[in-house]
């Protein structure tokens, strides 16, 4: 295992979940994607199934779990498992996933072939559902979202953005009857978006929607790099108004935040409660 891999085990499981590309000296590797909203996610594993394989794999699954994501479509196409060893793992996550205090659909892809598509697609009792690929999965993925939960604009990276995303939060949570959060959404959005505004660049995605409980706020740019200095180190001593803002305003008040790599860039998303 790589000084990251240590180092990431030795980091307490708290905000800002980190959800990145892996790889393990064994010469596996999970890559990851987001959507805009951080709430799909795909998962795409490649390399020979082993026991260190699926603890890698549950690090990025744990990370899915804590965050917003209401999907994730696992592609399954580049593991090699050809006796089919990992099925219980793998059904053994789907529980979990279903069974989370905020419930994750986990779908699977993988071609209609072999010992582990055979026993995931006919499981005895409840069984996950896979599909033959990503693309067929997202077209299920899709059609099951309401986009009456969701709030979106696209904006262009200057400072007037800002503002207009902050309203767009304020008319979201009066819409959905949450004015008690608006504050801090807005606070929340500000944040994000300035971020992008001045260090990322680039047009940007905004997003408010709810889940469960929860209230979710996220921003998508074209900037790929996380910065991960900035978003690890957001907790320094002293009570916030001697802080000043930015991320650690997103940390003090989020119920839990993070970020993910998207097409094209990354999305960094908070959630309040």
């Amino acid at each position: 295992m790589t000084a990251t891999d240590d180092q990431r085990r030795a980091r307490p499981f708290e905000p800002p979940y980190l959800l990145t590309t892996t790889t393990h000296r064994r010469g596996t590797a999970v890559t990851a994607s987001g959507d805009a909203t951080a709430s799909v996610v795909e998962l795409g594993l490649y390399g020979e199934w082993s026991p260190p394989f699926g603890d890698q794999v549950s690090a990025s699954l744990r990370l899915c779990l804590a965050g917003p994501t209401v999907s994730v479509i696992v592609d399954l196409q580049h593991l090699t498992d050809v006796a089919g060893l990992s099925l219980t793992f793998w059904m053994a996550a789907w529980r979990q996933a279903r069974l989370a205090p905020s419930p994750v659909r986990l779908v699977f892809c993988l071609p209609d072939r072999g010992a582990l598509s055979r026993q995931l697609r006919r499981a005895d009792g409840p069984r996950p559902r896979v599909f033959g690929g990503v693309p067929e999965a997202q077209v299920a993925i899709a059609a099951m979202m309401s986009p009456a939960d969701r709030w979106q604009a696209q904006l262009k990276p200057h400072p007037v953005c800002v503002r207009t995303a902050r309203d767009l939060v304020r008319q979201a949570c009066r819409a959905w009857h949450l004015e008690h959060l608006a504050d801090d959404a807005m606070s929340i959005v500000s944040e994000l978006a300035g971020n992008a505004v001045e260090h990322a660049g680039t047009d940007f995605v905004v997003t408010v929607f709810r889940s469960a409980a929860r209230l979710h706020t996220a921003v998508q740019d074209s900037a790929p790099a996380f910065i991960h200095h900035r978003l690890a180190a957001v907790t320094p001593p002293g009570p916030l108004h001697s802080r000043g803002r930015g991320l650690p305003l997103v940390h003090a008040i989020a119920a839990a935040w993070g970020a993910m790599p998207a097409r094209g860039g990354k999305v960094v998303w908070a959630s309040l409660a």
